[in-house]
Parts: C-alpha cells; structure tokens; sequence
C-alpha cells in the first residue's frame, strides 16, 4: 500500500502539483455483450474506452495561478499526466497519461466564508496509457 504524500499533476505541460488536493484517472472499457444461443450465462467482450479525470485542486486567480491555465483550457482537449511520486518514472512510479481529454465544464467560482476555494475539474474521453521507462 502506497502513502502518497508527494505525487506530480501536470495538466498540458503545466505543474499542478502545488494546486491539487487530489487527482482520479478512471480508464474503463465498455462491456460488449457477446452472448448466443446454447450459452448457459451472459459473456462480454472489450468495447471502446470511455476514460475521465477528476481533479481536486485549490483556485487561485493570480497571474501564474490555476484558473488562468484552466480557463484556457474550457471547452478543449488536452494531457493530463499523473505519478505516484517525485521521482524518475519507473515500473513502481508510473506514469498515467490521458491524451486529448476534453473538459466539458469548469467552475468558475466555488467559494464559502472562511474556507479556501476549492473545485474539482472533470473531463470525459480520450487515451488513457502509462508510461514506466525511465
């Protein structure tokens, strides 16, 4: 079991590491249902992939902050790249690469009294791969 303390977020070549609270790759293949007749059970073969990101991150509206690059990136593809920790990539620290991902939605503002501004930043679709050489 991994205690992830230090991992590394970059969101089309950006470091997003010092904004981010928590990152989610999810990478599924769609179940093709292949059953016939004189099978006794349903079988399913590997459709087309529907991947998604689900990015926590804190909001800062500086010019070197979060919703600059963000905002820029609304209603576009890009990379979003993840590893477990800040060290070379190798097979115990891969890293998890979603290509041309498209972020549908961005919330501009989410923020209640006394609290730091948080949002969580979704995208749908694209290549999800990994990458473990050095």
């Amino acid at each position: 079991m991994a205690f992830l303390s230090n991992p590394v977020i970059t969101i089309d070549g950006e470091d997003y590491t010092g904004f981010c609270t928590s990152i989610t790759i999810t990478s599924e293949k769609e179940a093709l249902e292949d059953t016939v007749f004189g099978m006794t059970a349903r079988e399913f073969q590997a459709g087309l992939e529907s991947n998604s990101a689900e990015i926590t991150l804190f909001m800062d509206y500086s010019n070197t902050g979060a919703w600059q690059y963000l905002n820029a990136l609304y209603g576009t593809k890009f990379e979003v790249k993840a590893k477990p920790f800040d060290a070379a990539v190798s097979a115990t620290n891969p890293e998890l690469i979603l290509s041309n991902t498209y972020m549908a939605s961005l919330d501009q503002i989410s923020a209640s009294l006394g609290e730091l501004q948080c949002i969580t930043m979704s995208t749908q679709g694209g290549e999800f791969t990994t990458d473990i050489t050095p």
